[in-house]
C-alpha cells in the first residue's frame, strides 16, 4: 500500500465549463491521482463556477468511478453539504476560511461521521482548532496566490512531529510539495490545470500541469519510500 495519497485539486479551474471537469478527471487520473477535488456551493449561488446540482454531481461521480479516481469535494455552508450527503461522501476537504469562520459546519459534517482533511492556511497555528483525530487530520498550507518559499514560515521539518498530515501546496512549481514529501507529509494536495495561461481564474498560473503533476506523483512516491 502507498505510503503517500496526492489530490488534484481542480477547484475552479474548469472555469464554469461543466465539460471540462471531465477532460480535467481524465487527465488527472492518468497522472495517478488518488483523489480529484472540486469546491461546492459558496454560498450555494447558482450563477457561481463552483455551484453544482445533483445531476452534475452523480456525473462527477461516475466519472471518477470510470477512471478509477476517487472524488473529493470542498463544501462551504450548510445548502451544499445537503446536496452532498445523498453520495454518502467518506471524506470532505474543509477550506481554511471554512476553518476560521464557520467551524458548526465542520462539527456539523463530524456528526454525520465523516472524516475532514483541513487546510490551516488562515489559521494561528498557535490556536488551531480541537477536533476529534480519529475524524480529522490537518494540512499545512498558506493561503497565498501564489506562495513562494519565503512565505513558508512554519514549514514543518518533521512533519511526522507536528501537527498535519500533509501539505496543501500554493507554490509556483512541485518542488515544496517534493520537500515536504521527504520530510514526511502522508498527503499532498497541488492544485491542476491543462493550461497555465489561462487567466479566467487566478489558480490557473500555481497549479501543476499534466506533466508536471506526473512527476509530482512518480517521484513523491519514490521519496516516499525513504522519507522520515
Amino acid at each position: 500500500m502507498s505510503k503517500i495519497k496526492f489530490i488534484a485539486e481542480i477547484g475552479l479551474n474548469h472555469n464554469g465549463n461543466k465539460d471540462l471537469i471531465f477532460e480535467l478527471i481524465r487527465n488527472a487520473s492518468f497522472c495517478g491521482v488518488d483523489y480529484v477535488k472540486f469546491q461546492l456551493g459558496w454560498r450555494a449561488k447558482v450563477d457561481e463556477m463552483n455551484h453544482f446540482d445533483s445531476k452534475i454531481l452523480e456525473s462527477i461521480y461516475n466519472f471518477g468511478e470510470l477512471y478509477n479516481v476517487k472524488i473529493l469535494f470542498s463544501v462551504f455552508d450548510n445548502a451544499s453539504l445537503d446536496l452532498l450527503l445523498p453520495f454518502k461522501p467518506k471524506l470532505i476537504k474543509i477550506a481554511s476560511r471554512t476553518l476560521k469562520n464557520d467551524i458548526e459546519l465542520v462539527k456539523k459534517i463530524h456528526n454525520h461521521g465523516i472524516n475532514t482533511l483541513s487546510s490551516v492556511g488562515m489559521i494561528d497555528l498557535n490556536n488551531i482548532p480541537d477536533f476529534d483525530n480519529d475524524l480529522n487530520r490537518f494540512l499545512f498550507c498558506k493561503s497565498k496566490y501564489p506562495t513562494y518559499k519565503n512565505d513558508l514560515t512554519n514549514f514543518p521539518e518533521n512533519f511526522l512531529k507536528s501537527k498535519f498530515i500533509g501539505y496543501s501546496d500554493h507554490c509556483l512549481g512541485i518542488s515544496n510539495c517534493l520537500i515536504a514529501i521527504s520530510r514526511g507529509a502522508k498527503i499532498i494536495e497541488k492544485h491542476f490545470t491543462l493550461d497555465k495561461s489561462d487567466t479566467t481564474i487566478r489558480d490557473h498560473t500555481l497549479s501543476a500541469t499534466p506533466s508536471e503533476l506526473s512527476d509530482l506523483v512518480k517521484y513523491g512516491r519514490e521519496i516516499a519510500i525513504y522519507s522520515k
